[in-house]
C-alpha cells in the first residue's frame, strides 16, 4: 500500500490498516509499503511511526512504484483527482478520502478513470449510510420539512 498525505487522515488510515487483521480473518496483510509527502523529513518520522518501509516526496513516484497495488490518497483535496486519474491509469486500487473531487467534474473524471482500467475503488468514510443520516433522508424526501431553501453541515 502506498499512502499520500500524513495529516490526521493518513494517521487514521494507517491505523485502519493496521487494525482490519484483528477484527476480520483476511486472506491478505496489508503491507504498509510507503508514505509520500512533500517534507521528507516528516515523513519518515511518519514512516517509523507507522511502519511504512520507505518514502516518496512526489505522488508520482509513489505511483509508478512496482512494489505498490493500493494508492490511498489522503492528502489536500485539490490533490484528489490527479493522483487518482494517475494511479488508475497505472492498475493500482484507488482508495480516496472525502470528497472524492472538488467539482462534477473532477469526480466524473476520476470515476471514469477507475471505470476504464477495471480497478477496484473506494471513498473513505463516506455517511451515505450513517442512521442518521438515511433517516433525515427519508424526511426530506417526504417533504417533512417543507421545501428547503438552505442548509449547513
Amino acid at each position: 500500500m502506498g499512502l499520500v498525505g500524513y495529516g490526521f487522515m493518513g494517521r487514521t488510515h494507517s491505523n485502519a490498516f493496521l487494525q482490519a487483521p484483528r477484527f476480520f480473518d483476511l486472506a491478505y496483510r496489508p503491507v504498509l509499503k510507503a508514505v509520500c509527502a512533500r517534507n521528507a523529513e516528516r515523513a519518515q518520522r511518519f514512516a517509523d511511526n507507522w511502519g511504512y518501509q520507505h518514502i516518496e516526496e512526489d505522488w508520482r513516484a509513489l505511483v509508478e512504484r512496482k512494489d505498490v497495488d493500493l494508492i490511498d490518497i489522503a492528502s489536500p483535496n485539490d490533490t484528489h483527482a490527479a493522483i487518482a486519474v494517475a494511479a488508475a491509469k497505472r492498475g493500482k486500487i484507488v482508495l480516496c478520502e472525502k470528497p472524492l473531487g472538488r467539482a462534477v467534474q473532477e469526480s466524473k473524471a476520476m470515476t471514469e478513470a477507475v471505470e476504464s482500467a477495471r480497478v477496484a475503488n473506494m471513498v473513505w468514510y463516506n455517511y451515505r449510510r450513517v442512521p442518521a443520516l438515511a433517516l433525515l433522508k427519508q424526511m426530506l424526501d417526504t417533504g417533512r420539512f417543507g421545501r428547503v431553501f438552505h442548509y449547513r453541515s
